[in-house]
C-alpha cells in the first residue's frame, strides 16, 4: 500500500505533533525547520520552563479560547490535553500540575519537552531537515505537489502542513512568512495584532512603581474613557455591562512603560480583540474582597490605631510601602496630614482610588514582546474537521497561522498540539486523487 508523503513546514509545538501523527498514521514524513534546532519558541515559553497544557476541563479549555473556540472542537476532541499529557508521561516525561492547572515538565526545563518529542520522531522515522528555509509551495492542477526550497531544492509531497507560527517572538523564525505565503495562494489574512502582551498607558505614575508586583487585586478594562462618575459606580459595584471589555482577579506589574503581568496579558488580548488602537480605562482594584463601605471601616480603624500618625505612615498596614506615595498623591491627599485631620470627604477620596485606581491604556508593546498572535489566517477557510485547507487541497494549516489564540496558562500550546494532531493524522489518512 502506498504511503502518503507529508511535508511539514515548520519544527515549533504543531510542526512536530503534526509530524508525529502523520508518521504514526502511516506517512513517509519530511519536516523542514529554518533554525538550527527544533522548537526554538518551546525553549523560552513558561519563562524556559514550558507550560505544556493545562489540566482542566473540556469546557474551561473553550472558555479560554479568545478567538474562534467552536473551531477548536474537531482538534480538541481529536487529541486532548490528557491525550497529550499521556503522549509525553509514556515516553519518559514526567510531568506535574501547578496553581491554575498549569502543567510543566517535573524537570523545570522546557527542553526536555522538545528533546522528547524530537526523539519520539525519531523513533517514528520522520525525517528533520534544520537550517532549510521554504521557498514556494509546488501546485500543478490546483493540488498540491510538494515544496521547493531556499537551497533550490525540491521535494514532493502528497500534503503539505503548514505550521509556521505568527508574529510573535520572530527572533525563533515567526517572521509571517507563512502568513504571507498562503494569502498570495489566496487565503484571506485577518488583521494581525499583539496578544498576551504588556499594556502602555497615558498616566506616568508607573514609573514610580516600576518593578512594584500588585497580587490578589481585581482589573476592569472598559471599551471607553470613563468620566468620574462611572468610575465611582464601577468601585460601588456597578457592572457597566455594555462598556466592560474584561473583568478578571490575579497578579499585576508596573513596568518602566506601563503595565505586565499574568492579569493584564490576558487584559490585552481582550484589549487587541475589541477596542485595539483606542485609549480606554482600565481600573484595578486594589480591594477587591471589601466593599466601599467595608474599606471605609476598615481605614476608619486604621486610623484611630494611628491617631498621631501622618497619613503616610497610617497606610502602611493597608498597602505595600511602595504604592502609599502613589495612593496619596491619586486621591489628592496631603501625606504628612494627621489622620486624626483627615475629613470624611477626604476620606472618601482614599477608599475610591483604592478601588478604583484609574489608568487610561493608549496601546500595547510591540509583537517582539507578544506572547501570541491574535488574527491570521481566517478559519472560514479551513475546514475544522481536517485541518485540511478548503481552497487548496493538499495543503494543511495549524497552530498559531490560524486565527485561534487564547489566554495564558497552557491553552495556546494545547491549540498547537491539538491543530497539528489532527492536520498530521489527516495527511496521512487522506486518500488519492
Amino acid at each position: 500500500m502506498k504511503r502518503n508523503k507529508v511535508v511539514v513546514i515548520g519544527g515549533g509545538a504543531a510542526g512536530m505533533m503534526a509530524a508525529i501523527s502523520a508518521a504514526g498514521n502511516g506517512a513517509d514524513v519530511t519536516l523542514i525547520e529554518r533554525n538550527e534546532k527544533l522548537g526554538k519558541k518551546i525553549y523560552i515559553t513558561g519563562k524556559g520552563r514550558c507550560n505544556v497544557t493545562n489540566n482542566c476541563d473540556e469546557d474551561e479549555f473553550f472558555n479560554n479560547i479568545v478567538s474562534n473556540p467552536r473551531f477548536m472542537y474537531g482538534a480538541f476532541y481529536s487529541f486532548d490535553n490528557r491525550s497529550l499529557m499521556e503522549l509525553l508521561e509514556n515516553n519518559g516525561l514526567k510531568l506535574k500540575v501547578e496553581r491554575g492547572g498549569r502543567v510543566f515538565p517535573e524537570s523545570d526545563h522546557s527542553y526536555d519537552v522538545t528533546d522528547t518529542l524530537r526523539a519520539i520522531m525519531k523513533r517514528k522515522g520522520v525525517k528533520v531537515r534544520l537550517n532549510t528555509t521554504l521557498k514556494a509551495i509546488i501546485i500543478d492542477a490546483e493540488k498540491v505537489r510538494g515544496i521547493e526550497t531556499m537551497q533550490h531544492e525540491k521535494i514532493t509531497a502528497d500534503s503539505v502542513i503548514m505550521c509556521t507560527g505568527g508574529l510573535s517572538y520572530s527572533s525563533t523564525g515567526s517572521d509571517g512568512n507563512g502568513h504571507k505565503l498562503l494569502h498570495e495562494l489566496g487565503h484571506t489574512l485577518t488583521d494581525t495584532k499583539p496578544a498576551l502582551v504588556p499594556l502602555t498607558t497615558k498616566e506616568e505614575f508607573y514609573k514610580d512603581l516600576q518593578g512594584l508586583s500588585l497580587k490578589n487585586v481585581r482589573v476592569n478594562l472598559f471599551n471607553e474613557v470613563l468620566n468620574s462618575e462611572k468610575i465611582r459606580a464601577v468601585a460601588d459595584g456597578a457592572r457597566l455591562k455594555k462598556s466592560i471589555v474584561f473583568s478578571g482577579f490575579g497578579e499585576m506589574l508596573f513596568t518602566h512603560f506601563g503595565i505586565s503581568g499574568p492579569l493584564i496579558l490576558s487584559a490585552s488580548s481582550f484589549y487587541s480583540k475589541k477596542v485595539y488602537g483606542k485609549q480606554v480605562t482600565l481600573l484595578i482594584d486594589l480591594k477587591p474582597a471589601l466593599t466601599v463601605e467595608q474599606l471605609d471601616k476598615r481605614i476608619v480603624r486604621d486610623f484611630d490605631n494611628a491617631m498621631n500618625k501622618s497619613l503616610k505612615n497610617a497606610l502602611c498596614g493597608l498597602l505595600p510601602s511602595g504604592i502609599i506615595d502613589t495612593i496619596i498623591v491619586q486621591s489628592l491627599l496631603d501625606a504628612h496630614k494627621p489622620v486624626h485631620d483627615i475629613t470624611k470627604e477626604e476620606r472618601s477620596r482614599l477608599v475610591y482610588t483604592l478601588k478604583g485606581l484609574n489608568m487610561t491604556v493608549t496601546g500595547t508593546r510591540p509583537f517582539t514582546e507578544a506572547i501570541i498572535t491574535q488574527g491570521g489566517i481566517n478559519v472560514k477557510e479551513i475546514n475544522p474537521s481536517t485541518m485540511e485547507s478548503k481552497l487548496i487541497p493538499g495543503m494543511y494549516i495549524a497552530g498559531e497561522l490560524m486565527d485561534v489564540d487564547a489566554l495564558t496558562g497552557g491553552f495556546n500550546l494545547q491549540v498547537a498540539w491539538s491543530s497539528g494532531y489532527l492536520a498530521g493524522m489527516s495527511a496521512a489518512t487522506k486518500q488519492g486523487e
